[in-house]
Parts: C-alpha cells; sequence; structure tokens
C-alpha cells in the first residue's frame, strides 16, 4: 500500500499569503494531477494558535528570519501565518479535495513549532500521522509540498526514519530558498528518500 502525502498548501504559503513560497502555486496542478495514482492521499496543515512561539511579534524587539531558543532548540521567527480558524490556515481551493482521506494538524503547541507532517521540533508530540499510515498497512509514501528546505524536507526525514520507503516528488515541491532547498534534497537523498518527478509516478517503468 502507497500513500500521497500534500504537505501545507494553504493560503499562506502561496502567493499573497503573509509567507509566500516563491512560485508555490505551480505545484498545485501537479498534485491534483498526482492523486489518481493514488488510493489513500493525506495532508498535512499548519495550524498555529495566535501566541505561537515561533511569531516574531510574539517576542518584543525581535523581527522574522532572527533565531531564538525554544526548549533548547534554535527557532527562526516567522511572520504570524496559518492561524488557527483563519483564511490564511485554509487549505487552498486550488486543491482538489475531494479524494483527501484525511488531514493531519500540526504547530499547535504554543511553545514548538512542528515542521513535520509526523512530529513537533521536539519529536515529543505525534501528529497521528505516522500511527495512521502503519494502521492502513502503508509501506510507501509520496511526498509534495511546501516548503522543501522546512515542512517537506522534515516530513520526508520523519517518514524515513519510521521505515516507509519515502519518495519526493522533486518537482512538485518548492522551497524558501534555492540554495536550502538544493540541500534539503541532497540531505533527503543521504538519508535514504527516492528522488523522483511526477511524470515518473503518473507513468512508472514497466518491470520487467
Amino acid at each position: 500500500m502507497k500513500a500521497l502525502i500534500l504537505v501545507d498548501l494553504q493560503n499562506d504559503f502561496l502567493p499573497g499569503g503573509a509567507l509566500a513560497v516563491p512560485h508555490g502555486d505551480t505545484v498545485l496542478p501537479l498534485a491534483n494531477k498526482l492523486q489518481s495514482s493514488f488510493k489513500l492521499i493525506l495532508a498535512t496543515q499548519d495550524w498555529h494558535p495566535i501566541n505561537h512561539s515561533s511569531f516574531a511579534v510574539n517576542h518584543p524587539g525581535r523581527t522574522p528570519g532572527e533565531t531564538v531558543v525554544l526548549k533548547k532548540r534554535q527557532q527562526k521567527l516567522w511572520p504570524v501565518h496559518c492561524v488557527q480558524n483563519t483564511r490564511g490556515a485554509e487549505i487552498t481551493t486550488g486543491l482538489m479535495m475531494n479524494k483527501v482521506n484525511k488531514v493531519f494538524k500540526k504547530g499547535v503547541d504554543v511553545e514548538i513549532d512542528s515542521h513535520s507532517g509526523f512530529f513537533d521540533n521536539d519529536h515529543q508530540r505525534s501528529t497521528g500521522l505516522g500511527e495512521y499510515l502503519k494502521e492502513k498497512k502503508v509501506k510507501e509514501v509520496y511526498i509534495l509540498g511546501l516548503a522543501t528546505d522546512y515542512c517537506v524536507k522534515a516530513t520526508a526525514l520523519d517518514a524515513v526514519a519510521l521505515g516507509f520507503k519515502t519518495h519526493l516528488i522533486e518537482d512538485a515541491c518548492r522551497g524558501v530558498n534555492e540554495t536550502d532547498s538544493k540541500s534539503a534534497i541532497e540531505e533527503m537523498r543521504k538519508a535514504g528518500v527516492e528522488i523522483t518527478k511526477t511524470s515518473v509516478v503518473l507513468n512508472p517503468p514497466k518491470k520487467k
């Protein structure tokens, strides 16, 4: 059994959003097209309380891009984004949702961020995604979305660590920073993630 994981395709990460990923909207047609190749499709959703510790505004005198320490971990500060029950946190209407089986919310803990779709950054709180996949007897996961150098990378690395055969659909991802995204892809590759493309997933090579 294989599953497709759609990472954080939310309004705030798309053009015009509070934390827009450059050209993030270009992955949406691919995300929609790829759904035809999977029976199990899951999505992750950043779902922050307004007083979240990753927001620069909640640290007097600090600005987005600066770093603080949260629970003994380095944390980059962000603009306010994906606040619970706001339009920015909503999954974009450009994403086909009728085949999505379940949405997993993350980043709900005020004190720590959650880049991965599986755990918070401290690996103390599970979103339930890993347990759900194992319950459904999923062996392979295919990951796409936003952003390559943050939430996509963290989700893929956790998937490998949990024992799933993990594929990154590279052309269906976009990153915050091009250099960091290239480094992230290399880090994922070294961890055991297979890097693939939409065309290969849609038209897999015939087995000899």
